[in-house]
């Protein structure tokens, strides 16, 4: 494991970490340096970007860079950075006027060019990288649970998911080129909280849910906050009997089923053919009124479920919202739906003790608990 990095200062004292955080132009950079910036070990932080961030950085420094561009590597030299943070991994533009297209090439040509950056910095050792459970895909035939060594039926051929699976590959090779470096990846669930917007969001916000008809697929979740947390905790030193560097699921306790979540919700769901379903996320996609995309329809239809028991034991990170936590706060922060949610809940619960349970897994399927 590599030791914690230290820095002469100008008068021959140490001085604490310096830390590397790049995409602070979104909400979640920025939450991640504020709560960094208060680590007793940390030093300095300086946040990266290619625009302009709109929310408070604290005080930490921020560099306008673009990390496609080689002059990333002179911004780690320049300010002496031994722990990089890369959150600059996402699904969506930050505006809407932002392409799918700029956003890919900052997420797999972006990771590259920054590994290659930190792989010349001889002062670099810890490595973070934000990744998503996207890699699994979503397939049929997909296992009832996935836990990091397992690699996806179907492997994702397009969309974020196709991006992080670039993404881990590159940060795999760099861990190859520079094993005096820690490297960790977390994979994150759905993120939801009061400030996240994304395509689940988008979706959940809907007044109505579009649903493929004859499925209901089991859904994860992580608040906000605790991926910040679990980022804070992957960047500093380990505790004792944890280590840090690997690959980790990262989701809150249970599943919920996706009528489940409605109901919780209060929106009702509107089960469609799977064509319907096509033609009609590309109609909301044209309006601008959310990001229906084939990626989600798979997880809409097949669902996705991981394991969490190396984010526990190993990393040592146990989240403090659960999956129905997430989604709860989420709700409350967006304002009741069409429907009641307890009324509907109530109604729904005495059907559903009426008609016997045929979506219960197995003796052998091992996962996590659901949350009526």
């Amino acid at each position: 494991m590599p030791a914690a990095a230290v820095h002469l200062d100008g008068a021959g004292g140490f001085v604490g970490r310096v830390v590397l955080v790049t995409g602070v132009a979104r909400q979640l950079g920025c939450r991640v340096v504020r709560r960094l910036q208060r680590e007793p070990d940390v030093d300095r932080v300086v946040g990266v970007d290619a625009l302009q961030p709109s929310h408070r950085l604290g005080g930490a420094e921020f560099v306008r860079a673009d990390i496609r561009q080689p002059a990333i590597g002179a911004v780690l030299a320049e300010h002496g950075v031994d722990t990089v943070v890369h959150l600059d991994v996402n699904g969506t533009p930050l505006h809407p006027r932002g392409s799918r297209a700029a956003v890919k090439e900052t997420n797999v040509i972006g990771t590259l060019q920054l590994l290659g950056a930190c792989q010349k910095a001889p002062l670099v050792r810890r490595v973070v990288v934000r990744s998503s459970v996207g890699v699994y895909g979503a397939a049929p035939r997909d296992p009832a649970v996935f836990d990091e060594a397992m690699t996806p039926k179907e492997l994702p051929t397009g969309g974020f998911a196709k991006d992080v699976v670039e993404v881990e590959s590159y940060v795999r090779g760099f861990a190859r080129r520079r094993p005096d470096v820690s490297v960790t990846v977390l994979r994150f669930a759905h993120l939801l909280g009061p400030a996240v917007d994304s395509p689940m969001t988008a979706y959940f916000s809907l007044p109505v849910l579009p649903s493929v008809l004859g499925y209901d697929p089991r859904l994860q979740f992580l608040h906000e906050d605790d991926a910040v947390e679990a980022l804070r905790l992957a960047a500093g030193e380990p505790a004792r009997g944890t280590f840090t560097a690997g690959t980790f699921n990262i989701a809150g306790d249970g599943v919920l089923m996706l009528s489940q979540c409605a109901r919780r919700l209060g929106r009702p769901m509107l089960p469609l053919l799977l064509p319907a379903i096509r033609w009609g996320g590309s109609l909301l996609r044209s309006a601008g009124v959310t990001d229906v995309s084939p990626e989600q329809i798979r997880i809409l239809t097949h669902g996705r479920v991981v394991r969490t028991t190396q984010m526990r034991e190993v990393l040592g990170f146990t989240p403090r919202h659960t999956t129905a936590g997430a989604l709860d706060a989420f709700a409350h922060s967006r304002g009741p739906g069409l429907l009641p949610p307890e009324e509907i809940r109530r109604v729904v619960d005495r059907v559903a003790a009426r008609v016997p349970d045929r979506t219960a897994p197995s003796h052998h399927d091992e996962e996590p608990r659901s949350h009526g």
